[in-house]
Parts: structure tokens; sequence; C-alpha cells
């Protein structure tokens, strides 16, 4: 008799855990929010995965610079004499940076308040981090 138990329980032992894990993957793929439809399954031979990504200009990708330095606390002032070196060491920001200033002026408003922005000014780009701080203030 112990000879028949110890048969069942080894078939137990090898049965059992297959069928739990095929009954939690059965499980898992009949609840409602599983949307296997073909348009919501990615699949590795997708036809765009070759085509790069379209780079950023440069003028973008300095004012996030900017922004990310002025969100993370850093002054203002500092922020405009870092992007004053910018357009002096790449003159092909020069039309860029009027832009550039005034999103900073803004965003210094939001973080500084207008009256503490403004004492950040400079001439930096003529006065467009100024008229930055007046068009939120």
């Amino acid at each position: 008799m112990t000879h028949t138990a110890r048969r069942i329980g080894r078939s137990l032992a090898l049965v059992l855990p297959v069928v739990l894990v095929l009954s939690g993957t059965l499980a898992v793929t009949m609840v409602p929010w599983a949307d296997n439809t073909p348009s919501q399954i990615l699949t590795a031979s997708a036809e765009d995965v070759s085509v790069p990504a379209k780079p950023r200009a440069a003028q973008d990708v300095l004012r996030d610079k900017l922004m990310s330095e002025l969100q993370r606390g850093e002054a203002p002032g500092v922020v405009l004499t870092h992007l004053q070196q910018e357009v002096d060491r790449r003159p092909s920001l020069t039309d860029h940076c009027v832009g550039i200033a005034r999103a900073l002026g803004r965003a210094a408003v939001e973080a500084y308040g207008p009256t503490k922005a403004q004492s950040f000014a400079r001439p930096v780009c003529d006065t467009a981090y100024a008229s930055g701080v007046a068009s939120m203030g």
C-alpha cells in the first residue's frame, strides 16, 4: 500500500506543477483587459524598426537643458549666463536666443514670482528675459 501511495505522490508531483502553470496562463489570457487583437500585439518584425528617430534641433536641446537647470533650482542669473555662453560658442543659436530667454523668464516667474524673477534680468539676447517675465507678471 505504501508503494501505491508513493506512485500516486510521484505522479502528482510531476503533473500538478504543469496543471497549475497552464491554468494560470489560461486565466491571464482570458481576462477582459487582455486585448489579443493583431493591432495590439507588438512584433519584432515591425516595418519601421530601422527608421532612426529625427534628431532634435540644437535650440530645442539647449532650451530643454536650460529649463531643466532652472527647475533643479539653479538661479536664473546663472542659467542666463549659460545661455549667453552657448550663443557665444555657437553663433547659429543667435536666432533662437530671444525665444529661449523669454521661455526662461516665464519659467522664472512660475518658480520665483514676478518681482524676484525680474531681479535676475540681464542683457542676454537684448531684453528677452525681461519681456518673458513681464508677459507673466
